[in-house]
């Protein structure tokens, strides 16, 4: 299933801190932090101005963005755990 966000909206994949263990001690879900970086999968066609033209977006597909702690709306589609946010919820794009 794919998921085309309206709007301003970008669906983003969180990417994992793969480290569950620190020295002999194994640290549970709940007592990490969120993730604040991810990859763009879908965009939106981008929000309306006043005229009702399209504003294109500043991300792209396959960006590597950071975004708020608390932002968006998580998702689960075929057990993968998506973020859909809008754009202005995304602080940076990280760049290689």
């Amino acid at each position: 299933m794919a998921l085309k966000p309206l709007g301003d909206r970008v669906v983003v994949k969180p990417l994992d801190d793969k480290e569950d263990k620190i020295g002999s001690l194994y640290i549970p879900d709940t007592a990490k932090e969120k993730p604040q970086e991810g990859k763009v999968i879908s965009v939106g066609p981008g929000a309306r101005d006043d005229d009702g033209d399209r504003q294109p977006l500043d991300v792209q597909v396959g960006d590597t963005v950071l975004y708020a702690k608390y932002a968006g709306t998580e998702v689960k589609i075929n057990d993968e755990k998506l973020l859909i946010l809008r754009e202005n919820d995304i602080l940076a794009v990280v760049e290689d």
